[in-house]
């Protein structure tokens, strides 16, 4: 793994999170984008090497509204980037990791994503991504 690529953030209105975190980071939201595939919007932010990702379930539904449902607004997950997201879910999954998705699917921000259950990873749900090359 490279980095800490973002950290995810679940809430209820981008319309009202985006300018408290504008606010709270002292940096603008630098893009917005829909990801039908998850029934999500999202917003991000720059901090340095990190970005925070805001996610808005798109559907009553939706893997996010549960989630908030479930847990409240807050940190939903953690996304490492790696270099070859392939050969890294094959290493995790020989390693006893439970994977999410068993092939890299599209993901925000020009990313392939997987995401490993957080049963095997102390109750973090890890996001690995790679930029689309």
């Amino acid at each position: 793994m490279l980095k800490v690529e973002h950290i995810g953030i679940a809430v209820k209105d981008l319309e009202q999170a985006i300018p408290l975190y504008e606010t709270l980071l002292n940096t603008s939201c630098y893009k917005t984008e829909s990801v039908d595939s998850e029934k999500v919007n999202t917003a991000f932010f720059r901090q340095g090497d990190t970005k925070i990702e805001l996610l808005e379930s798109t559907e009553p539904e939706g893997v996010i509204a549960r989630f908030i449902e479930k847990k409240g607004e807050g940190i939903h997950h953690i996304a490492f980037e790696v270099a070859d997201i392939e050969a890294e879910m094959a290493r995790l999954r020989a390693e006893g990791f439970t994977l999410l998705n068993e092939t890299p699917k599209k993901g925000a921000d020009h990313k392939l994503v997987c995401f490993l259950h957080p049963k095997g990873t102390n109750g973090v749900l890890v996001e690995l991504c790679q930029e689309v090359r």
